[in-house]
């Protein structure tokens, strides 16, 4: 037990510090050494079950060859135009590729003349991302296969349907619709007019040139699947994709593709085929693929499956939607992490207040205020807490000097004053560890959901999910030049380090020199250490010091500290009276006479 009047408030900033950096930095190495994810089932030596294997496979990836412009590569080939509210772009009529596909609704950067995002660019473009569905088989439609469409744009109100027949007398449809967000539904048939049955197998892919750009930390980047009602995310890194080679699953239904941090490309195949899913990298090309089972389609029959593919962004109310709606777990595209159980609930009520007063860094401070009300009970017992030791400061410092080297003895009477006043010296650490997952929930929030991208507060903050952008450090903007992020000092972490700073001031300071000096250096180093996340974050944390402050200085007023110490009289604890010897037994006295 503590043998000095340390404040609990500046152990709780330490275990605050501690947690945090544990938390947001170090969680992802941690959690792959000692919480590894669930060993992935056995890689197949096959692309299908060996009963069902087509004549063919899933197109190989491979390298596309020189690298063009985005305007040739599109005036290259035919194409039908997507025109929807939410996506713009077109078809790839030479293969059926769905090559070119813009969100309008979404710029790349702060400026209102920045272009929109892109999310799918031709083959043989320098950002090249596309998706495609087919057969493969003896007589499936070769990959350069040229197919018409019965009209000349896709919007939620009219569907295409794209036609090849093969020399063999087979007729091939792909009737694709989409609707007014980010789904497309494709339905493929094949009709064969030839003589004889044949057989082939549905797929469908997603594949990109390169790498995308590396996120922060906890933030999955590249290949994903959910595959038998498994998340497959760190298995499928881009670095374990290049060093060890393509990793295959077999599963039922679920869904694969390639992911960012906020957008998102998945193929969903039919829920009740058995697929081969593999993902692979060769020649700067990765690749996500599913193929399912061969189909035998008799001669004059006609057979049709139906895929899906969503290429948009990951919205988290839309990804339960779609999620509600059948594509299993969709939804986990987005990276909650371990602490989902929290952080989407706080999602939740943030977006909802957002909605409500149109400003994300109100709903930041309304959040703060209500997970306040909510702790207010035990923050109100934290308090408390820390002003009675306030109140037994004097008297525990004059019990270690009456004492002086007999620990033992002073321990006994501190422990002996905690509990005549009713002091639990560790009541402080309860509401730090209650506010860990929640900072933990609202800095994954502001980290990865889309609805807070680009979002305002006031004056200089246009980002509230991007640090706070005016320093000092370069005069607020006059100087030319931008300071490393990890000493950016913007002017929501010097007040979060001021506010942290006058906290300590208001709680009882320690004794010893040492502890002084660390936690008089504390607010300074969390300062920098805030500087380079979200300024969303920092505000909420401002926030909560600044109601923290509030109620410490309104405690410290009902519990005001005494102007002179106790008297030696009054320090003292009488020890236990000592037990009394226990009478012998009858039977042993009449023994002694």
């Amino acid at each position: 037990m503590p043998q000095d009047n340390q404040s609990p408030d500046t152990k709780n900033i330490v275990l605050a510090v501690v947690l945090s950096s544990l938390v947001l930095i170090g969680w992802t190495f941690l959690s792959d050494r000692f919480l590894p994810a669930p060993a992935a089932p056995a890689a197949t030596a096959t692309a299908v079950p060996a009963a069902a294997a087509p004549a063919g496979s899933a197109p190989a990836v491979t390298g596309q060859g020189a690298i063009v412009s985005q305007a040739a590569a599109l005036a290259a080939s035919p194409r039908v135009a997507i025109d929807t509210p939410r996506l713009k772009g077109s078809i790839n009529l030479v293969g059926g590729r769905f090559d070119d596909l813009v969100l309008p609704g979404y710029r790349q950067t702060l400026d209102k003349a920045s272009p929109p995002v892109r999310l799918f660019a031709p083959s043989r473009t320098a950002d090249a991302q596309f998706a495609q569905f087919g057969w493969t088989g003896a007589v499936a439609p070769p990959a350069g296969a040229l197919w018409t469409a019965d009209r000349p744009t896709l919007t939620p109100a009219t569907p295409v349907t794209l036609t090849y027949t093969s020399p063999q007398g087979l007729t091939f449809r792909q009737k694709i619709s989409v609707d007014s967000d980010y789904l497309f539904t494709v339905e493929q048939s094949i009709e064969n007019r030839s003589a004889a049955p044949v057989s082939l197998a549905p797929y469908g892919l997603v594949s990109r040139r390169g790498e995308a750009a590396a996120a922060e930390t906890n933030v999955h980047v590249g290949p994903v699947a959910v595959l038998d009602d498994m998340l497959k995310d760190t298995d499928l890194e881009f670095a374990k994709l290049k060093d060890e080679g393509p990793q295959r699953f077999n599963a039922t239904g679920g869904w694969l593709g390639l992911t960012e941090k906020y957008w998102l490309a998945a193929s969903v195949p039919d829920q009740k085929a058995k697929i081969a899913a593999s993902f692979q990298y060769a020649a700067g090309q990765y690749q996500a693929d599913w193929l399912a089972g061969a189909i035998t389609v008799p001669a004059g029959a006609r057979i049709a499956t139906t895929s899906r593919l969503f290429a948009g962004a990951k919205e988290v109310n839309l990804l339960d939607r779609y999620t509600e709606a059948g594509i299993p777990r969709l939804d986990k595209a987005v990276s909650w992490g371990w602490f989902e159980i929290i952080a989407k609930p706080i999602f939740t009520l943030l977006d909802f207040l957002f909605k409500l007063t149109q400003n994300f860094g109100v709903a930041i401070i309304g959040l703060t205020l209500i997970v306040r009300a909510l702790m207010f009970p035990v923050a109100n017992k934290q308090y408390e807490s820390m002003a009675k030791m306030r109140l037994i400061g004097p008297r525990m410092k004059a019990i270690q000097e009456k004492y002086g080297d007999d620990k033992l003895r002073a321990q006994q009477e501190i422990m002996a004053i905690y509990k005549t006043e009713k002091v639990n010296p560790l009541a402080g650490c309860l509401p730090i560890l209650l506010q860990i997952p929640i900072f933990y929930a609202l800095y994954k929030t502001l980290l990865i959901s889309i609805e807070m991208r680009h979002q305002p507060f006031v004056l200089w903050l246009h980002d509230l999910s991007a640090p706070d952008p005016l320093t000092p450090l370069n005069l607020f903007g006059l100087i030319a030049w931008q300071p490393p992020a990890f000493i950016a000092l913007g002017v929501l972490p010097i007040f979060l380090g001021f506010t942290m700073w006058l906290q300590q001031k208001l709680s009882p300071a320690t004794m010893d020199p040492v502890q002084q000096q660390v936690f008089a250096l504390m607010p300074w180093l969390f300062m920098f250490f805030m500087a380079p996340f979200a300024a969303g974050l920092q505000l909420y944390w401002c926030v909560n010091n600044l109601v923290s402050i509030a109620q410490q200085l309104y405690m410290n007023r009902k519990y005001p500290t005494p102007a002179t110490p106790p008297a030696a009289a009054v320090i003292d604890v009488k020890p236990n009276p000592a037990p009394r010897p226990t009478p012998n037994p009858p039977a042993n006295r009449r023994r002694k006479k």
